[in-house]
């Protein structure tokens, strides 16, 4: 749900805050007040394309942000762009300096317009005049029958990544086998000098070590042999010391009992220097200097160094190398049995993957009947008079080999390899199955059907739009599995070319809609406007020589007051206030 909308310097508004709540948001307004301009804000804040004309002017800047109650899958969206999440809300900024260039904000965090159009399905459906943002595409039309149709596409998206990943494992083998034959050579010298040099892992850390000893022999010899004569065999040495001083506190303890532990603590010293001692004297007598142990050590680690220059940084590097050199030669010789193997896994995935497709694709024909059906009655009870039909189209089976499609053309090469039964890399598979769904309308009498967005106007677009919300959500309200819909609905002049009962069928199913989603609406009618939940005014006025936009939320007594001004226009009289508070009633 949208909580909060905010504009500064931007358009004509200065500084102006709306506070939303559930149910249907209305706004209205004299004509040229700022209403669209508000939903343009927000459409921007979908990711709308921006313009340095929206600077008010004599501002460096406009800035347009909003606060909307997180989702599941908006947080989800936030993770995969590494943006921190803020509680239960997402927070969307954006800049747009008067030079021409912005920035874009999410959770005070920057971010790019992308994430923005990412985050706009799951947070908000925008239809303005303008049409800016999230024009009915073939991806929303689809998005919508699945949700009327309770549909879900786990199933397809698993068979489809299955089908992805074989198709990718046998694509890198076919299209890389040339340049694997052409390493064929490289790899077996690469392998056969790792092979017989015969390596164990760290063993040029234990040569190194040996090597330092080896090549100061002397200086350890003579280091070993001094401390054992410090330490135990000298005349002065710490044992001969340690033993007199025992001697005398053994004396002492005869005498006075406390001593007795000082004299096992001394003799306790005593067996370590003893040990350390003879320790000293073993490793100096172990110590060999031998010239020729030194030379072979030397030219061992010179091998190890020439591989480490070679194949890794450490031999535990140089050692996996080689192995991974093995396992290509080894694929390069059973390319044939992996292949076979691979066609196996690609046809199975290309298999439950046509499988499921075409059972989605099934469902989406009875769905998009059904729809349809409903459809054109509810457009059809809002002042207009069309016909109204949902196409489902799937892709074929087989490959789409077309001129200039080099995707296509590389593996027509490689048919041969592969068999023609393998190539599926038909470009419409999709993880949501293989269908391209478009809504067609006809407007009037003896018209052809021509895809929604090319015969409908901005006012005709919202009204077949919330007559296609309408229906979806009165099917979708029965117990079944819904699909991911936006929380907010926004409408922009949904009422222009209509009036009287029209005007009130419009403004019932606005408020039907919004029991199970947030809608907000600008609108000319006080037909519309007394079914609402809550009631903005845009009205303009001019301060200081300037002109400024605001937005104030009506109560009951201001909200009569200004549905009796649409109904009478600039002067309000006692009876478009009776009748006013009559309407208002009548729609709760």
């Amino acid at each position: 749900m949208l909580v909060e909308l905010r504009a500064e310097n931007y358009a004509v508004i200065d500084h102006a805050i709306a506070v939303f709540g559930p149910g249907l948001n209305l706004l209205t307004g004299e004509t040229g007040a700022g209403k669209s301009i508000l939903v343009d804000a927000l459409a921007l804040l979908m990711g709308g394309k921006s313009s340095a004309d929206v600077v008010r002017h004599g501002a460096e800047k406009a800035v347009v942000s909003c606060v909307f109650e997180s989702t599941a899958g908006a947080e989800h969206i936030l993770e995969e762009n590494g943006i921190d999440a803020e509680g239960n809300e997402i927070i969307l900024r954006r800049e747009i300096l008067s030079s021409g260039k912005g920035r874009v904000f999410v959770n005070n965090q920057p971010a790019t317009v992308a994430v923005l159009k990412q985050l706009a399905p799951e947070l908000a459906l925008v239809h303005a005049q303008s049409e800016t943002l999230s024009s009915f595409d073939q991806t929303q039309q689809r998005i919508l029958l699945d949700r009327f149709a309770g549909i879900s596409t786990e199933a397809v998206a698993d068979a489809y990544a299955r089908w992805r990943k074989a198709d990718a494992s046998l694509r890198e083998l076919i299209e890389g086998e040339q340049d694997r034959l052409r390493m064929v050579d490289l790899w077996s010298y690469q392998r056969k000098e790792i092979a017989d040099a015969r390596l164990e892992s760290n063993e040029d850390e234990t040569l190194e070590t040996e090597k330092r000893v080896l090549a100061n022999a002397e200086k350890l010899y003579a280091a070993a042999m001094s401390a054992f004569e410090q330490l135990y065999e000298g005349s002065s040495s710490a044992e001969v010391s340690l033993r007199a001083a025992t001697r005398q506190v053994e004396e002492l303890s005869r005498y006075d009992a406390r001593f007795t532990e000082f004299a096992q603590q001394l003799e306790s010293a005593r067996a370590t220097v003893g040990d350390v001692g003879g320790s000293l004297r073993d490793y100096a007598e172990g110590i060999d200097a031998s010239p020729e142990r030194l030379a072979e050590i030397e030219d061992r680690l010179a091998v190890l160094d020439r591989l480490k220059r070679k194949y890794g940084k450490t031999v535990a590097e140089v050692i996996a190398f080689g192995e991974d050199v093995a396992a290509k030669l080894a694929e390069v010789e059973d390319k044939d049995e992996i292949i076979t193997k691979l066609k196996v896994e690609l046809n199975a995935a290309a298999a439950s993957y046509r499988t499921t497709a075409a059972l989605l694709h099934v469902e989406r024909k009875a769905a998009a009947t059904k729809l349809a059906k409903l459809a054109e009655s509810q457009i059809n009870s809002l002042a207009m008079k069309v016909r109204f039909e949902i196409a489902v189209h799937s892709a074929d089976a087989g490959p789409d080999f077309t001129p200039g499609n080099t995707h296509s053309i590389a593996w027509r090469a490689l048919a041969p390899e592969v068999g023609s039964s393998q190539i599926d890399a038909d470009t419409q598979w999709t993880a949501t199955g293989w269908d391209t769904v478009e809504y067609r309308i006809a407007t009037n009498p003896g018209e052809p059907m021509k895809p929604l967005h090319e015969i409908a106007s901005g006012g005709e677009m919202s009204r077949v739009m919330l007559a296609l919300k309408v229906s979806v959500e009165d099917h979708a309200a029965k117990p079944k599995k819904k699909s991911a819909t936006p929380r907010t609905l926004v409408f922009d002049e949904i009422d222009i070319g209509i009036g009287g009962r029209a005007a009130e069928a419009v403004g019932q199913k606005l408020k039907a809609l919004s029991r199970v989603q947030q809608v907000l609406c600008v609108t000319h009618l006080p037909q519309i406007a007394a079914f609402a939940d809550q009631h903005f005014l845009i009205d303009k006025r001019e301060a200081a020589g300037r002109t400024k936009t605001q937005i104030r939320l009506l109560d009951d007594r201001a909200r009569t007051h200004e549905v009796a001004r649409m109904l009478s226009g600039a002067k309000v009289t006692d009876t478009s206030l009776q009748h006013a508070g009559q309407m208002i009633a009548a729609s709760r």
